[in-house]
């Protein structure tokens, strides 16, 4: 079966397909918030293993792209229950970050390298 790509109105359509179909319901939003924030811990072990200082346990592996996906799936379950269109929070991010930064980070004398 061929993967086509997936816009983010696609994936809160999918969560939410996946969701109705084998979770039986969203777990509460409190819930998910916690969830959300366990996954971004995992991520942040396996970051710290791949490139900080710690060395992988045995038995462990680099699963960014895993833990990743984890967090998006979490956080599409948290937008899809509070009402967020994320297609259209993101487009207000980005003219947001544009406006807001658009010079800052090219006159930011410490990343000039």
């Amino acid at each position: 079966m061929e993967r086509q790509e997936i816009t983010l109105s696609n994936l809160q359509h999918i969560v939410d397909q996946w969701v109705k179909q084998y979770g039986v319901r969203y777990f509460s939003e409190l819930t998910n918030l916690a969830c959300l924030t366990e996954e971004v811990g995992e991520l942040a072990r396996v970051m710290a293993r791949q490139y900080g200082d710690q060395s992988f346990k045995p038995g462990e592996k680099n699963n960014i792209g895993e833990e990743m996906a984890d967090i998006l799936f979490v956080l599409t379950c948290l937008a899809n229950q509070t009402g967020v269109n994320l297609t259209e929070e993101f487009h207000k991010t980005m003219e947001k970050k544009t406006n807001r930064d658009s010079l800052r980070h090219i006159a930011n004398p410490k990343l000039q390298a």
